[in-house]
């Protein structure tokens, strides 16, 4: 077979079969970390498939973790012959601007995976991070007493250093550092960047002034779009995706948005004045929560003045008064927001049981 399709057990991790449920999908996609899921018949015939993509968009039409994947799977996918070769899968992939290629035989059994990012080396970003690390950690103490948050280690290592190799495994290779409380132990560990082949610069807030506030001082502004990430949010979120999704949208900002769901303890009872007019036992209520990563365009740098404190809500409330256009990227990667000592435990549970 093709040295370039994913051989063993690896491509199999994709595999799910037919009739699974949305968060089955999800699972499938968090466990292969390959975008897409292929869904089998009893006997490993390719039924269809579904990808990272299909998934969003089910989730921004409403469908519940329950519900079947059935409406989203592409049923007749771009697929190869185990015997076609590397620069036809590249070109074939190309053209028809996928990620992923099923690679099926005479049969139409699955017997492998091409995946377009081993098929070539990641692009190099131009586009700059901004990663917020000056909050205080109030929640985390006696953590934070004597180390920022962003130096927290999880799995080794500070989280902050996870969220700089992460990007720089996507090709980012431009970053500033926002910080402001034991702001001097940060510099100190990271320097210009050069340990990590990136180049780090830095925004020294001399009083807190909020996500927003904060890129306020970025000087010189940005040319291209850009990328803001909370210092404290551990995900496996792709940052190069979610940037392309930017601009695909034409936006001015995106927001990262993470589906939160919260059931309901007892059974409610629905009323119309004095008669009962419905019951729900114990109802779930689906919402939308800010994840903490976003895109802005350079251009929405103007709506925020020098060292006035800002939050990102706030700054996209502006933008939508200004009529642009303001956007969500529903993601379903796995993501911990380490606000508290209980998320801290729970970060580092992970790292070791991955390790």
């Amino acid at each position: 077979m093709n040295e370039s399709v994913r051989s063993g057990k690896d491509w199999r991790k994709a595999v799910l079969p037919s009739g699974s449920s949305l968060q089955q999908a999800i699972a499938c996609l968090n466990e292969s970390s390959f975008q897409i899921v292929l869904l089998v018949s009893s006997d490993g015939v390719l039924q269809g498939t579904l990808t990272d993509g299909d998934i969003r968009r089910g989730l921004l039409r409403g469908l519940s973790l329950d519900s079947s994947i059935e409406s989203l799977v592409n049923l007749d996918p771009l697929v190869a012959p185990p015997q076609l070769g590397r620069e036809a899968v590249l070109q074939l992939m190309q053209a028809n601007r996928i990620h992923q290629l099923p690679v099926v035989d005479d049969c139409r059994h699955v017997v492998g995976l091409h995946l377009l990012d081993e098929l070539m080396v990641p692009k190099r970003r131009e586009n700059l991070m901004v990663i917020m690390a000056g909050g205080q950690g109030t929640r985390l103490r006696p953590h934070t007493e004597n180390c920022p948050k962003p130096l927290l280690p999880v799995g080794g290592k500070p989280m902050l250093e996870h969220i700089i190799e992460r990007a720089r495994g996507e090709g980012f290779n431009r970053f500033v550092l926002a910080i402001h409380y034991l702001g001097h132990m940060i510099e100190e560990y990271f320097g210009d960047g050069g340990r990590w082949q990136v180049s780090i610069d830095y925004l020294r807030e001399e009083s807190p002034l909020g996500t927003a506030g904060a890129i306020g001082l970025l000087s010189p502004r940005p040319e291209l779009p850009f990328l803001v990430s909370n210092g404290d949010v551990l995900t496996d979120i792709r940052y190069g995706e979610l940037l392309d999704f930017h601009c695909r949208h034409a936006a001015m900002a995106t927001m990262a948005v993470r589906l939160h769901e919260w059931q309901h303890p007892f059974g409610v009872v629905r009323t119309q004045g004095v008669d009962i007019i419905g019951f729900e036992e114990k109802p779930i209520t689906r919402s939308h929560i800010n994840a903490g990563v976003y895109v802005l365009e350079p251009a929405a740098l103007s709506l925020l003045r020098r060292d006035e404190h800002c939050d990102m809500p706030t700054l996209f409330a502006r933008l939508q008064e200004q009529s642009e256009r303001t956007i969500v990227y529903p993601m379903h990667e796995p993501w911990l927001d380490v606000g508290r000592d209980d998320d801290l435990k729970r970060a580092r549970a992970a790292h070791v049981a991955v390790e």
